[in-house]
């Protein structure tokens, strides 16, 4: 399996419609392969983080900037 295709099926798997030859050749490339491992981490952490259903609090110095930013927006009026 090469990466482009890994990539592919990496979707499928978290969806669980991966046949069970395509899982292992997908998990065999993972071994191999430590960029795909890392979209393949970064994946199930990021559907973990979501399906877990918590908010988590922007720290200080994000909220502030964001609020700014939105200010600025609003008053130049962009709203896009």
């Amino acid at each position: 399996m090469k990466c482009k295709q890994c990539f592919q099926e990496i979707s499928s798997y978290f969806d669980g419609d991966i046949d069970d030859a395509l899982k292992q050749e997908l998990m065999g490339h993972l071994k191999n392969c430590h960029n795909c491992q890392v979209v393949f981490d970064t994946t199930r952490t990021t559907i973990e983080l979501y399906c877990d259903g918590k908010l988590y609090p922007l720290p200080d110095d994000v909220r502030d900037r964001l609020h700014h930013a939105l200010e600025r927006r609003r008053r130049s009026g962009t709203a896009s």
